[in-house]
């Protein structure tokens, strides 16, 4: 098991990379995280929904997410408020007390599903989440030293160099842990060293003195490796490079901003500016704005409004800047966003940006499926694209619907319902060519699509892109993890930790 002294120190990453490692050298490998805390959330073959980490950490391992890989999964709606998704399904929404009293019913999906884990596979890696030593929390938390316990899993705890204080993490960790907690950690992890490790060689000394804990690894920061972020604290520390673009795309940071990986794809390619906004100021004079998707739709359209920004984004669009809305930024675009049964928030109604004939109403039922399509439309941002292949998934609840608009897609398959003609037609091109709006997470990681759309927004201005850019083989991205973490880590540790009678060949690193 992989905890860490706090969010973001790198837990999920480095179980990608131990994932893939251990498929290297044969093992049949899953991860495993008991609750996660997240809007960027994925849809499973049978349309379950689970944090996005698992499913790359998944994709990591070569296995098919499921649902049993994160049987919790918290979506925060507003500062004390989170609907609660138990085994791929909403359950309800809840409080930060009433949440407490789900916790026997919540350890039972918990542990079920880890033991349905370790009986289909070698091994599991398991993730914590925050820090197990949160002592407000320590009483009922089901997602670190409990599930470390329960499995007699030896725990690797991960510290972040790079933030200052790693030393102190460690240690004050270590001395809020009760004894048998302790014992359970067997190796420390450095992660996102800079430097020259020899100069840090006195304070790995002091630190395994100090708590008779071996230093498991000592992991560098890398720049060219490319895995998804699983927080949206990331877009805090992301910054867009403007070397030799021709386009600006902004996207505009919501309070609750969901699946915000949707754009990596976009952010890569070449001679695009891509950056994160949440104040007119900062948007300037882009090309593209894309709304988000978010987990609280009139929530976050009202924080636009506060902000100024709805204004922003349609002055932006009367002068010709293209708007692109994804899944909630697809329900914003419309003239009316209507949750007359509170399912998302207290609000009932509000009026949307009215830059297409829309109108979304919430409904009790999620929608949770993987699809399989074309583009049906082939004019305005889509010109080019008509017919390109088209995969991504939705999670949304709302039913939007209108009329004089082009629909953008159709889809030829989803993973868990059949297709009909009711539901085949998908997403809206407005009248213009200048707006769109779709419920297709993953959209930018289609690359004839993007490559379209972007070549598009390159002719109307009259520039040409400096290349055509390429898709991620994600499988040479975690090969290069594995090496990177690989040669960073005391394997032979690893695997004695692991239990496994497989004896670490020490010419793969």
């Amino acid at each position: 098991m992989v905890q860490g002294t706090a969010s973001h120190v790198g837990k999920s990453v480095l179980v990608s990379a131990l994932c893939r490692i251990f498929r290297q050298d044969g093992f049949r490998v899953a991860p495993f995280k008991a609750q996660n805390m997240s809007n960027n959330s994925y849809v499973t073959a049978d349309g379950d929904e689970i944090g996005r980490a698992q499913a790359v950490q998944a994709d990591a391992a070569g296995v098919e997410a499921r649902v049993e890989m994160n049987p919790v999964l918290l979506k925060p709606e507003a500062d004390h408020i989170s609907q609660v998704v138990v085994m791929g399904r909403p359950m309800l929404s809840a409080n930060v007390r009433d949440y407490y009293g789900l916790k026997p019913k919540l350890w039972e999906a918990v542990h079920t599903s880890l033991d349905s884990l370790r009986n289909d596979f070698d091994i599991v890696i398991a993730e914590g989440a925050g820090s197990p030593a949160e002592i407000n929390l320590k009483a009922t938390e089901i997602v670190n030293m409990r599930v470390a316990l329960y499995a007699q899993a030896p725990v690797l705890l991960c510290g972040d160099i790079d933030r200052g204080g790693v030393f102190a993490s460690l240690v004050g960790t270590m001395e809020l842990l009760e004894p048998e907690e302790r014992e359970a950690v067997k190796g420390f992890v450095i992660n996102k060293f800079r430097g020259d490790p020899s100069l840090l060689t006195d304070g790995l000394t002091w630190l395994e003195d100090r708590t008779g804990v071996p230093v498991a690894g000592l992991v560098h920061h890398y720049r060219d490796i490319h895995i998804p972020e699983e927080d949206s604290v990331a877009l805090d520390v992301t910054t867009a490079s403007a070397a030799e673009s021709v386009l600006d795309v902004s996207v505009v940071q919501l309070p609750h901003i969901a699946n915000f990986d949707d754009f990596d794809a976009l952010a890569r390619h070449p001679g695009v500016n891509l950056e994160f906004v949440n104040s007119p100021a900062q948007m300037g004079r882009p090309d593209l704005v894309i709304i988000p998707g978010t987990k609280t739709t009139i929530p976050d359209l009202a924080w636009m409004n506060e902000r100024g920004l709805t204004n922003t984004i349609k002055e932006l669009n009367s002068n010709g800047t293209a708007v692109v809305g994804i899944c909630g930024g697809y329900q914003m675009l419309g003239t009316k966003v209507s949750d007359p049964e509170h399912i998302e928030s207290s609000m009932t109604e509000l009026d949307g940006l009215g830059l297409m004939p829309l109108t979304t109403v919430f409904e009790g039922t999620k929608e949770t499926h993987r699809i399989k399509g074309r583009v049906s439309e082939g004019s305005g941002l889509l010109a080019g694209a008509a017919g390109m292949p088209v995969t991504g998934y939705e999670i949304h609840m709302g039913r939007t619907v209108g009329e004089g608009f082009a629909p953008a897609f159709r889809i030829e398959d989803r993973a868990d319902v059949p297709v009909t003609e009711a539901n085949a037609l998908e997403g809206a091109l407005g009248a213009s060519g200048n707006v769109m709006g779709t419920y297709i997470h993953g959209l930018f990681h289609n690359g004839g699509v993007r490559s379209a759309m972007l070549a598009e927004l390159a002719r109307r201005k009259g520039v040409s892109l400096p290349g055509q850019g390429s898709d991620l083989d994600m499988d040479l991205e975690y090969d290069k993890l594995a090496d990177w973490v690989r040669s960073s880590m005391d394997m032979d540790l690893i695997y004695r930790l692991s239990g496994l009678n497989r004896e670490y060949d020490s010419d793969r690193a």
